[in-house]
């Protein structure tokens, strides 16, 4: 039997746009504490302004109730930057996370002057990747 196919022919292309369902919502504990899959930049600052004024709240209420120099305002000060400072870290994952990149890009931060700029560039301006990738489906 004779193949009646051109073998020199090219393949054939699907050429439907790719369509993925957006991820469901994160609840807010795993957005604040989870350091696993995807948001956008609208959480992600949504979620950094929040925690700043709740972390700044919480310090000059303490000050202005027991003093700056207070052990008091300084224990309270430790204590509330311990989960803020995950907190952030953990944002700042999931950001990584929708550009495609790992997580532990947040440690370009502590390169001085150039890190934070870029960090604030990468995750807080630019859009992540279009359509699913290795961190899961597209959260906008």
């Amino acid at each position: 039997m004779i193949n009646s196919e051109n073998p020199y022919s090219p393949p054939e292309i699907d050429t439907k746009p790719i369509v993925s369902k957006p991820a469901a919502p994160l609840s807010i504990q795993a957005i604040l504490f989870s350091f696993e899959g995807r948001i956008p930049r609208r959480v992600y600052w949504a979620a950094s302004l929040c925690v700043g004024f709740v972390f700044y709240g919480v310090v000059f209420g303490l000050e202005a109730a027991f003093g700056p120099e207070s052990p008091v305002a300084m224990i309270g000060l430790f204590v509330m930057y311990i989960p803020m400072l995950w907190i952030s870290i953990s944002i700042q994952a999931k950001r990584w996370h929708d550009r495609d990149k790992s997580g532990w890009w947040f440690l370009i931060n502590f390169i001085p002057i150039i890190g934070p700029l870029w960090a604030f560039i990468e995750i807080g301006c630019l859009r992540g990747t279009m359509g699913p990738n290795s961190y899961g489906a597209d959260p906008t």
